[in-house]
């Protein structure tokens, strides 16, 4: 059983790795094979109930290839963990048959749930370096997960997965487009989008109360084109008198103020008070 799953495994080795040159090569220094040897060991001895020699067998191994797969973690036949260095297999993952893992991969959990709380990866699978995929989540078959990626959520079989976190680009050969930036799931961009909505409320605001202040604003220079000076009285109703002052000084100060209002300085000046008060 166990010198034709390894046959399986060389012969993967040959199929993945363009660099692959002998058979004596491929045994002897490929680290990920021996790391999926060491794990059927270790596998072996957790089913059989002997945890702590399967986890002193899976440390060794750790030590000597820089791949760390816990004993509990099931893997599929022509597993293939091409240079390795870097890469972690959780408990509870589930790896399928055919899958090609590159250095850094990391199949993790993301909290201190019980159960299964690793990634589950189906037939023909490849995650390239670097590429993070955690919790109870399932890659479909036929998958590709770009290196880098940080993968948080199921994906169906058939796509092409890139991105932090990762999202689809390809599903069944086709292009897909995301038009809303929220099927990114991104918290990042969640929080630009909120931004982007409040600046808006607030570009409406503020357009309004121009408005409403240039209105007043003309409405008073209408009044300020005759050379009349305004007071309030002291009466209850606080109705405006007329008090006319057709004074030269004051003629010319009611022209200077009349063509400051009418400049754009003059709008942003006075959009906030009445000119009658002037």
């Amino acid at each position: 059983m166990f010198f034709r799953s390894a046959r399986e495994d060389v012969a993967a080795v040959f199929e993945s790795d363009p660099a692959a040159r002998s058979y004596f090569e491929v045994v002897f220094l490929y680290p990920g094979l021996h790391a999926v040897w060491a794990h059927h060991l270790s596998h072996w001895l957790w089913g059989h109930g002997m945890r702590f020699l399967a986890r002193f067998v899976s440390q060794v191994a750790r030590v000597l290839t820089g791949i760390e797969i816990h004993p509990g973690a099931e893997l599929g036949r022509r597993v293939f963990i091409d240079h390795g260095m870097g890469t972690v297999i959780g408990e509870t993952a589930v790896v399928g048959d055919d899958v090609t893992l590159y250095q850094g991969v990391t199949l993790g959990g993301t909290g201190k749930e019980k159960g299964k709380r690793h990634p589950t990866i189906g037939n023909n699978v490849s995650i390239g370096s670097g590429a993070k995929l955690l919790g109870n989540i399932t890659i479909g078959d036929n998958c590709r997960v770009g290196a880098g990626s940080v993968v948080l959520r199921s994906v169906p079989a058939n796509s092409t997965i890139v991105g932090v976190p990762g999202h689809i680009v390809l599903r069944d050969g086709k292009r897909v487009v995301i038009t809303d930036p929220k099927d990114i799931r991104d918290p990042l961009s969640d929080v630009i989008i909120k931004l982007a909505a409040e600046l808006h409320e607030l570009r409406e605001k503020f357009q309004q109360h121009s408005h409403d202040a240039l209105g007043a604003v003309w409405m008073d220079m209408g009044d300020w084109k005759r050379p009349r000076y305004y007071r309030r009285s002291a009466d209850a109703t606080g109705a405006r008198q007329l008090e006319a002052r057709p004074t030269a000084a004051r003629m010319r100060t009611n022209r200077s103020l009349t063509s400051i209002a009418r400049s754009s300085v003059g709008h942003r000046r006075f959009s906030g008070t009445s000119l009658g008060q002037w």
